[in-house]
């Protein structure tokens, strides 16, 4: 089945049931991990926002939920300069912080983020992504969370849109033309 989504069609790529099972096994797998830590689900807005509220569900742990507002694409390409609204209430010293992302690709805006909550002296900084475009990625710190590595193909569905549409939904969809 195909979606039209402004100019372009997509076809899905990852479906529905396929995202509940690995969002469980990422839930169950940070729960291991950070059993006996203080962590903080930091949701990257706006396209973390389907992803983390079904991760904090799928993590059996007493978890801090924040967000923040980064923002680097218009339409299908990246502006290169993110741009960080870190407006945090939550005290993130000595707390060990996950930042939840739908999508890494490049990996400029998480670089860019990283360097900021570390001036802020956390016991610990991981990422955990939906998404990995590892061709894409052109940077050398890890990826923690990885749901799953795709090409590097312009996805929508899930919380990822084209131009703030597509967000709503179940299945994630790879663009077709």
């Amino acid at each position: 089945m195909s979606k039209k989504i402004h100019d372009k069609s997509f076809e899905i790529f990852l479906t529905k049931e396929e995202i509940e099972s690995r969002v469980s096994s990422l839930g169950a797998q940070i729960k291991k991990d950070f059993e006996r830590k203080d962590p903080v689900l930091l949701g990257v807005l706006k396209g973390c926002f389907v992803f983390m509220a079904d991760l904090s569900r799928a993590i059996d742990l007493p978890v801090e939920v924040s967000f923040i507002r980064l923002q680097s694409y218009e339409g299908f390409h990246s502006t290169g300069k993110p741009q960080i609204s870190l407006s945090i209430k939550e005290k993130l010293e000595g707390r060990d912080i996950l930042i939840v992302e739908d999508i890494v690709d490049t990996g400029n805006s998480i670089y860019h983020l990283k360097k900021e909550l570390e001036d802020l002296k956390p016991n610990s900084v991981s990422i955990v992504a939906l998404l990995h475009k590892a061709d894409a990625f052109r940077f050398n710190y890890p990826i923690d969370y990885v749901g799953f590595e795709i090409p590097n193909k312009f996805v929508v569905g899930y919380g990822l849109d084209y131009d703030d549409l597509g967000r709503n939904l179940p299945d994630i969809y790879q663009v077709i033309d």
